[in-house]
């Protein structure tokens, strides 16, 4: 499986972004993830969705303001940032996993390459 990240940048606080990430192989995976990791801090679980039903989980930092979606056709998810804070500033991942999660405990089997998302204040 191979993930294609991309959607990143420069946005002012307040601001909005949305992240795509598209898979490919032919190996299929469950569910979907995006994590992120900013300067010195380890990488951390944001949101997760499942393929078949669309379960989703997301972590205490961004819920209310972001929106992970998926479009199965395209094999692609979405994750829609709102109300950007400057501590969003972050290296965002996607991931895919083979197990069906849709919680923290999601454990990825593959990686996309990351995309820079800057929010200034």
């Amino acid at each position: 499986v191979q993930l294609q990240a991309s959607g990143g940048g420069l946005v002012q606080a307040g601001g909005s972004m949305r992240l795509s990430c598209v898979a490919s192989g032919r190996t299929s995976t469950k569910s979907m993830a995006w994590f992120r990791q900013a300067p010195g801090k380890e990488r951390q679980i944001i949101s997760t969705i499942t393929w078949s039903l669309g379960n989703t989980y997301y972590a205490d930092s961004v819920k209310d303001r972001f929106t992970i979606s998926r479009d199965e056709a395209k094999r692609t998810i979405y994750l829609q940032m709102n109300s950007l804070k400057p501590e969003d500033t972050a290296v965002y991942f996607c991931a895919a996993s083979q197990g069906w999660y849709a919680s923290s405990r999601f454990q990825p089997d593959y990686w996309g390459q990351g995309t820079q998302v800057t929010v200034s204040s």
